[in-house]
């Protein structure tokens, strides 16, 4: 059975949950997630022969939530699992990771390869560094209303999201998109509440992460965006540096981040990712791919794990 127990890393205790023995695998959840969101992968992977452990990444959950935006860089991100593998006295880890827990995982193996073993990244593909701040790019192409814009105003998305937990979690998890100018403002005018749940979540899975949330509030995740300019401004001295450990995208067909970020790298593969053993579309999928599909994504790993 999976064990949950606590992690030192960089000043903080990291929430972890642990299972299986053999060679490490991490899975970083994405927003608003938390480990729970990797349920349906723990036991699998790790009934396949792997040590599997899915953190509560920093601000999240039952891990610490460091007061300061500039505590949430990627350099910290990067840093905590960097410092994770090391604390589980390990040299080396998979690094699987969905929406920004994979642009967790593809900077982890991008700034520090040496303890990559193989990087997974979930709906978010690997993104070059661009020739602008994310943000003026986002507003030029988005405009002000673009939901990382709006999250960079201070306790403005906290607010809105933590004055019913569950019907955020209910809208943003499984609600539908309200048709063009139907949507209120913020951020989950967009969003019409489900009547009824899609199959792969059940009111006992959003009862968990709404307990999460009540606990942890949503200012740690947020803080995760408000520092995406500066992420660009650290990151200058990776710029044009290609991720070299084995690689493997995955995406739901359905993904809407896809309109945001599409798959440009396999246009040039070799110069961004030159060890990629491939890119899985995954059917009937949106978002939410591992917790909406879990069969076919934990096969996708399993398959690539094996060809280490």
């Amino acid at each position: 059975m999976p064990k949950h127990h606590r992690v030192s890393v960089n000043g903080i205790s990291l929430q972890i949950t642990e299972q299986g023995e053999g060679p490490l695998v991490l899975l970083l959840h994405g927003f608003p997630e938390t480990s729970y969101s990797w349920r349906h992968q723990i036991q699998p992977l790790a009934e396949a022969g792997y040590r599997v452990v899915a953190p509560d990444q920093r601000g999240y959950g039952g891990t610490n939530c460091p007061e300061g935006v500039d505590h949430y860089t990627i350099l910290h991100l990067v840093g905590d699992v960097v410092g994770l593998i090391h604390a589980l006295g390990e040299r080396q880890a998979v690094v699987v990771g969905h929406d920004w827990g994979a642009m967790v995982a593809w900077n982890t193996a991008l700034i520090r390869p040496d303890v990559v073993r193989g990087v997974v990244g979930i709906s978010v593909p690997p993104l070059p560094r661009g020739p602008v701040p994310p943000m003026a790019a986002a507003r030029e192409r988005f405009g002000e209303d673009f939901y990382q814009v709006y999250f960079q105003q201070p306790h403005v998305a906290e607010a809105e999201l933590s004055k019913d937990i569950p019907a955020t979690l209910r809208k943003v998890l499984a609600g539908t998109r309200k048709a063009a100018g139907e949507g209120a403002g913020g951020f989950l005018g967009p969003f019409a509440e489900p009547d009824v749940l899609p199959g792969w979540l059940t009111e006992a899975d959003l009862a968990t992460f709404a307990g999460q949330f009540s606990t942890s509030g949503f200012t740690g995740g947020l803080n995760w965006y408000r520092n995406l300019d500066r992420n660009w401004e650290l990151t200058t001295a990776w710029q044009d540096a290609p991720i070299t450990p084995p690689s493997l995208y995955l995406s739901g067909e359905r993904d809407s981040v896809r309109g945001i970020y599409p798959p440009d790298f396999l246009d040039n593969p070799d110069e961004i990712v030159p060890n990629l053993r491939g890119v899985v579309d995954i059917p009937d999928s949106g978002h939410w791919t591992q917790q909406e599909r879990p069969a076919e994504v934990n096969k996708a790993l399993l398959d690539f794990l094996s060809g280490l």
